[in-house]
């Protein structure tokens, strides 16, 4: 399925994409017996894209990268890009029809990341949830060198396996090294970074209401919760990526076309505020 919603913001690409149109993209991987990766941007990502080349390349390897942070759909509306709320897609969201599709059409899923004990709990509330449905965990605090022990094993786990969707939830950027130093030898169809997808369902972590997340303040639920970890996450990057915007808007070559640019920010923002 060719995305006819691809954007380029702020330096890099993504795909506007809603929940259906994603679990598509993974019916399609498996029905070709191809290898896709199905990566997300939020401020934190892009943060670490501009700063960390080996982000960079890993970005470059994944077949679409859907928009998961509600300031990044803000930022691409006022840019002037036909984004949507439903293109907006978190793990908190989507995990749920994910894992409905996979036990309706027999896909098995293998989960790597989170503490040990903490995805098995997870795996086990979804296999209640959704009967049928095929699942398989490791825990991701392993040892991260390529050849190392731990992480062969964990590959032959996998391979073992035969997913055909892998969820890699280790964290930005742990996760998107892991795979991209590990891709060629995983054995799957889709490969989608999931962040911390398993600790909510298990409980381990609390989740944001879900109005909190169509608002654009899930951020805030997630500052307050986890303040150690994530204060410069969600305090000081932002300013790195306010920094790209307000280029991205000097770049408008024209005097003309920045003058209608200010117009529709000023409109934008009334309306957001109003």
């Amino acid at each position: 399925m060719k995305n006819r919603f691809s954007y380029k913001l702020l330096g890099v690409k993504v795909d506007a994409l809603s929940i259906p149109e994603l679990n598509l993209l993974i019916e399609e991987s498996i029905e070709k017996t191809e290898k896709w990766i199905i990566a997300n941007h939020n401020l934190h990502s892009l943060y670490l894209f501009h700063n960390d080349p080996k982000m960079q390349a890993f970005y470059a390897k994944a077949e679409y990268i859907h928009i998961d942070g509600m300031p990044l759909l803000f930022i691409g509306k006022l840019l002037g890009f036909p984004m949507k709320r439903e293109q907006r897609v978190t793990y908190a969201d989507w995990v749920w029809p994910l894992m409905a599709e996979a036990a309706n059409k027999d896909w098995r899923v293998f989960y790597l990341g989170s503490r040990p004990g903490v995805a098995e709990q997870g795996a086990s509330i979804l296999r209640q949830k959704f009967p049928g449905l095929q699942i398989a965990c490791a825990h991701g605090y392993i040892d991260m060198d390529k050849d190392s022990e731990e992480n062969l094993a964990t590959l032959a786990a996998i391979n073992a396996y035969k997913p055909h969707v892998l969820m890699v939830g280790m964290g930005m950027p742990r996760q998107e090294y892991w795979i991209s130093e590990n891709l060629e030898y995983i054995h799957t169809n889709t490969i989608l970074t999931s962040g911390a997808c398993m600790d909510y369902v298990a409980g381990a972590l609390p989740t944001p209401p879900r109005w909190m997340g169509r608002v654009g303040l899930e951020w805030l639920y997630r500052l307050l919760s986890e303040p150690k970890r994530l204060w410069r996450r969600y305090l000081l990057e932002p300013w790195f990526v306010a920094t790209l915007f307000l280029r991205e808007i000097w770049s408008v070559p024209s005097q003309q076309k920045k003058n209608r640019m200010l117009l529709f920010l000023t409109t934008r923002f009334h309306k957001f505020v109003a």
